[in-house]
């Protein structure tokens, strides 16, 4: 399931973004790759220590709380704590599978990564290339949002970014461990929610209609979800 975003962070918080990730210290985004993605991966990032992540992964994850799209379609249990990378001209990562399980920085704990994010930080019109390729069972998609708006696909899915050629592509990348391991099974749950919004949007609360989609929802999920 591949779910895009649109808006997930506002104008003004994609210009502060961009503003403080302008003064900010890109190392190699090799770091933080593991051995076999690495050989493929070319790219910037910053320190994911740095007061600059920590700043602006609090940015991104406040306004994943406040996006009902986000909830419904990652069912999130932990996040990894945003990072934020970085492809000028020349610059790419060939295809991989990111890894399964990731350590929480500072927390003494590690989880298991479900669905991966990507939120979009530069414009389209300011690059070319750069598109994020995912391939799964729903077939191949080039993804290249605008600024501010978010892509959620599966963890498992093979997936690259297509060389830089011109311009400079920024972005916010990051994990969740979501409490329906099965990515079936989130599916499912995704589109039963989206059939009981549109239900509410013709229909009373009180209607039988809503109120049986809505009992067979949380069941499912009373049923699937691992906490």
């Amino acid at each position: 399931m591949l779910i895009a975003i649109p808006d997930l962070l506002t104008p003004d918080e994609v210009a502060h973004c961009r503003r403080v990730l302008e003064g900010s210290r890109w190392v190699d985004g090799r770091v933080t790759a593991g051995a076999q993605a690495a050989l493929t991966k070319r790219n910037l990032q910053i320190p994911t220590d740095s007061p600059e992540a920590l700043e602006l992964g609090d940015l991104i994850l406040n306004a994943l709380g406040r996006n009902p799209t986000f909830t419904s379609a990652a069912m999130p249990l932990r996040v990894l704590p945003p990072m934020f990378n970085r492809y000028d001209v020349g610059m790419t990562f060939g295809a991989h599978v990111d890894g399964a399980i990731r350590s929480v920085p500072g927390a003494g704990m590690r989880m298991r990564a479900d669905v991966s994010t990507t939120v979009f930080l530069t414009d389209p019109d300011e690059y070319d290339g750069g598109e994020l390729v995912i391939e799964d069972v729903y077939g191949t998609q080039e993804v290249k949002l605008p600024a501010g708006h978010a892509v959620v696909y599966p963890a498992t899915s093979l997936h690259s970014v297509n060389v830089i050629t011109r311009g400079s592509r920024w972005a916010s990348f990051f994990w969740t461990q979501s409490m329906i391991r099965s990515g079936e099974q989130r599916t499912m749950l995704y589109d039963l929610d989206m059939a009981i919004i549109d239900a509410r949007g013709k229909l009373p609360d009180d209607d039988p209609a809503v109120l049986s989609l809505a009992n067979v929802y949380h069941n499912l999920l009373r049923h699937w979800a691992e906490m």
